[in-house]
């Protein structure tokens, strides 16, 4: 079965908005993981304007599935990652000013740079994961960066998905059997939704791990977090 990660990031947008600790991200992922979520995913900026960098260590004793720390891979980044050990980081190509990650990684020409960064984190014994466009040309470079897991990208799918959903998930396929012969894992997440979650998890082989958040907490306002929880396993359950 795939593995569910919550991305957290919309709960602490909440929180900031008002400056004080209501609602509570802590609070949020030992509830979601008692609700069945098999990961906490949070992507900590650098302004800090929704996870901040003492979320980052509140979460760590808490988090008794998966802890995925995702972000744009600067010094800074870097060190709070070794320290804090996470399972697993996702390295994502955003600007600072992003209002939400917009593209993967071009591979062929950060290959050097994506070598050491990852060098470091594997040393440490940290899984590594790069966010990658649906372009099955980009998964050979990807490979030579030493990474253990792809995260496909999944914008692209998701706003295209109710226009011809077979036509938006087969660059997703193509670069998952590409993944697939250099033996790299397979995760995804970008809009992904109640929606268009099943389509895609029954089509992409070998798809380990969805990340989702934006969609999941919106929903959550209307079907309550623990139905949404299990609505989404339902819609990862293989039976």
């Amino acid at each position: 079965m795939t593995k569910l990660s919550v991305n957290i990031n919309k709960i602490a947008t909440i929180r900031n908005a008002r400056g004080a600790e209501l609602p509570s991200v802590t609070e949020a992922a030992i509830k979601l993981q008692e609700f069945g979520a098999q990961g906490i995913t949070i992507h900590p900026r650098p302004d800090e304007r929704h996870i901040t960098r003492k979320d980052v260590y509140d979460l760590k004793p808490l988090v008794h599935t998966e802890f995925n720390i995702e972000g744009n891979p600067h010094r800074p980044f870097i060190d709070m990652v070794l320290e804090v050990k996470p399972e697993q980081v996702t390295l994502v190509p955003d600007g600072e000013d992003a209002i939400t990650s917009n593209a993967g990684w071009d591979c062929e020409k950060n290959l050097g740079f994506l070598k050491n960064v990852i060098a470091e984190f594997k040393n440490a014994g940290i899984r590594t994961s790069i966010f990658l466009d649906p372009n099955p040309e980009m998964v050979k470079f990807a490979a030579e960066t030493g990474t253990d897991r792809i995260e496909l990208y999944t914008e692209a799918y998701a706003s295209n998905y109710s226009k011809n959903k077979e036509d938006s998930i087969k660059p997703y396929i193509e670069t998952a059997l590409e993944a697939q012969k250099y033996g790299l894992g397979i995760n995804a997440g970008h809009d992904l939704s109640l929606e268009n979650l099943k389509y895609f998890a029954d089509n992409i082989p070998n798809l380990l791990e969805v990340s989702i958040g934006h969609a999941l907490i919106s929903e959550a306002l209307y079907m309550g977090m623990e139905n949404t929880v299990q609505a989404y396993l339902k819609r990862l359950a293989k039976w």
